[in-house]
């Protein structure tokens, strides 16, 4: 006589109530930041994309314009003007990425007096960009503290907020000064990962302090490198309107004229909330078209 034996029936298990109770939980600690990205980031972007189709005032009805205000905007020699200014910043983007670059080494390496040189460089990170602009406009005025130097060893005075030749520069070096301070963090931090035991080895191997850095901590600090570009390219485009503001208010003339200070210039004293909204959607973009183009050199060098 056979016996047929049956194999047990499986039971899919069912979810435990917990998990989905603990899935709410979680929503609920990100529900904040999405609500906060949404109100303040994703709802006014699309409202000033709808506003730059318009010849809004501010003020009673906006008529819908088309793309008239993007065709102005490719004949206004201010925007002209503001666009080679940013050209000319974004060329001078080496020196905030070597600048803090170095100086992290240089502190890493254990120089003396490492930890005052690591909290006299980040200072002025944490000053608001009208501190720094009402410091410096005391330093670089004409009858300021620098001409004063330089006139005790006999140099001639320099308008150096009130010369085209001279204001940019200027600008751009106190921008400088007040924000490298950041990256400079963060590349002690990625400093903290390179591996301590590549380096005794390349000593012991007589390398010296220039092939050191250039074959084994400069390699090592690339994906730093490339996310401190990326962070202070997006930075100096949005970042300088108050030290613009304090320091220059845009002159003489165009010469320290960013887009994000003539998108006020036109909201604040011009009344064309229109225009300005399609003057941020153009730098919108561009700040987009740079990132993308970082990211992708980026993912790049990753795959090599």
């Amino acid at each position: 006589m056979t016996t047929t034996t049956t194999a047990p029936m499986t039971r899919k298990r069912k979810p435990r109530q917990g998990s989905r109770a603990e899935r709410r939980f979680a929503y609920l600690f990100v529900l904040p930041a999405v609500l906060l990205v949404l109100v303040f980031r994703i709802i006014p972007l699309i409202w000033g994309f709808a506003l730059s189709f318009t010849n809004s005032t501010g003020l009673g009805t906006a008529d819908f314009v088309g793309a008239d205000n993007y065709a102005a905007i490719a004949g206004d020699p201010t925007f002209h003007a503001s666009l080679l200014n940013t050209v000319i910043l974004l060329a001078t983007l080496p020196i905030w990425i070597m600048l803090p670059m170095l100086l992290a080494i240089l502190i890493h390496q254990g120089v003396p007096g490492g930890k005052l040189f690591r909290a006299v460089y980040f200072f002025p990170a944490v000053l608001s960009s009208v501190i720094v602009g009402s410091i410096f406009n005391v330093v670089l005025r004409y009858d300021g503290s620098l001409n004063a130097l330089l006139k005790f060893f006999g140099i001639n005075a320099v308008d150096w907020l009130g010369t085209g030749a001279t204001a940019l520069g200027s600008l751009i070096a106190v921008q400088l000064w007040s924000t490298f301070g950041m990256s400079l963090l963060i590349f002690l931090a990625g400093l903290s990962t390179v591996p301590k035991d590549m380096i005794e080895a390349a000593r012991l191997e007589g390398a010296s302090l220039g092939q050191t850095w250039w074959h084994i901590i400069i390699p090592a600090l690339r994906p730093i490198i490339e996310f401190v570009a990326v962070v202070t390219t997006i930075g100096v485009l949005t970042s300088m309107f108050g030290l613009i503001y304090v320091l220059t208010a845009g002159g003489p003339g165009t010469a320290t004229t960013m887009p994000e200070f003539l998108i006020w210039l036109e909201q604040g004293k011009m009344n064309r909330p229109g225009y300005a909204a399609a003057i941020s959607m153009v730098l919108f973009v561009l700040m987009g078209g740079l990132a993308w183009l970082q990211i992708r050199i980026m993912n790049r060098n990753a795959n090599l």
